[in-house]
């Protein structure tokens, strides 16, 4: 027979059963989130432009999140990782928007844009103080993709096989470099060519390039192109190489804050750690170097160069409204620089 003593007693244990399942649900592991990422880089430079923010990432995010990276044109071709990154194939990028082929109004301003920059930190301040972040943020939206973070890197120098002391010397020769930089130099009579960054090295021992004009002396020695040419050329046409951190906009929305949050200040470790490598590595292998000879064209023959570059953005300028705004950005940003003289310009 059932009492109502049983009755009661059974159902406040089912109660407490009860109670006990809600308290205490089923746990389920999540998932590590797992994001492949591709640089313009190969190996020897990629250790220092890029993977130790990846394994501090790495090491913060633990179970959370795990960046896989890769060097350049190991998942796709350089030319093809825009392409990649926007249909999700790869989920993130560091490059220069003119290098990834990006179909944006801004990507004739990525890698060097013919003396926009004096110095390394000029390019931060550009994007941060002056209103570029906010266009390139624009620019790729439109697009799919997230522009997470813009840098700088090593000034563009030339790097020869033969002695460079004016600027007849350049006159065809066969030079690796990036897009925009080689149309502006067309015009001194060099021949750009477009190679696989890993190809450069043994184009020119077997005498397919005579130049590079991809870096400054650091990458250089880094990299092993010290080894295949004679002659570096003091002069440059650009303080700054322009670079950034990019993402597939499905997959960082995706993200939590904090993981977010996490990808910022790693970026700005390698943005910090690039800044001081290039500077000091730049004064200490002109100094030290022993692989590679200095040579100068004069001030008064390499001003004529300066002047082309101001008629180049003109031209740049007229192609299109958004151009035309990062021209006036990159003019303004000049004048102040100068106006405000030393050590921000010299002469």
């Amino acid at each position: 027979m059932i009492t109502r003593r049983k009755l009661l007693k059974g159902a406040g244990a089912a109660g407490i059963a009860g109670a006990a399942s809600l308290a205490a649900p089923a746990v389920h592991a999540k998932s590590t989130i797992k994001w492949r990422m591709q640089t313009y880089a190969g190996p020897a430079l990629a250790e220092h432009v890029i993977k130790p923010a990846i394994d501090s990432f790495n090491k913060i995010a633990g179970d959370e999140m795990q960046i896989e990276l890769y060097f350049a044109d190991q998942l796709v071709p350089t030319g093809e990782l825009f392409r990649a990154m926007q249909k999700g194939t790869i989920d993130a990028v560091q490059s220069d928007d003119d290098s990834m082929a990006s179909p944006t109004e801004v990507t004739v301003f990525g890698g060097y844009f013919p003396f926009a920059s004096r110095y390394s930190l000029d390019v931060p301040v550009l994007f941060n103080q002056y209103g570029l972040n906010e266009i390139w943020d624009a620019e790729y939206s439109k697009v799919g993709v997230k522009h997470l973070s813009a840098g700088s890197w090593d000034p563009c120098h030339f790097a020869t096989k033969d002695p460079i002391n004016s600027l007849a010397d350049l006159k065809g020769k066969r030079v690796f470099t990036f897009p925009t930089a080689g149309r502006f130099m067309a015009q001194f009579g060099v021949v750009p060519v477009n190679l696989p960054w890993e190809d450069v090295e043994v184009a020119m021992q077997t005498g397919e390039l005579d130049g590079i004009a991809w870096s400054g002396i650091t990458e250089d020695y880094t990299v092993g192109w010290a080894k295949v040419t004679d002659y570096f050329l003091t002069n440059n046409i650009s303080g700054a190489w322009a670079g950034s951190f990019f993402a597939n906009m499905d997959r960082y929305n995706e993200l939590p804050d904090h993981l977010k949050e996490l990808l910022k200040l790693t970026m700005d470790s390698s943005h910090y750690y690039r800044q001081w490598w290039y500077w000091g590595g730049e004064a200490s292998l002109r100094v030290h170097g022993k692989d590679m000879k200095l040579t100068t064209i004069p001030d008064a023959e390499w001003a004529t160069v300066e002047a082309a570059a101001v008629k180049f953005w003109d031209e740049i300028a007229a192609e299109s409204e958004t151009k035309a705004k990062v021209v006036e950005i990159i003019k303004k940003y000049n004048a102040d620089m100068t106006k405000a003289g030393r050590p921000y310009r010299y002469g």
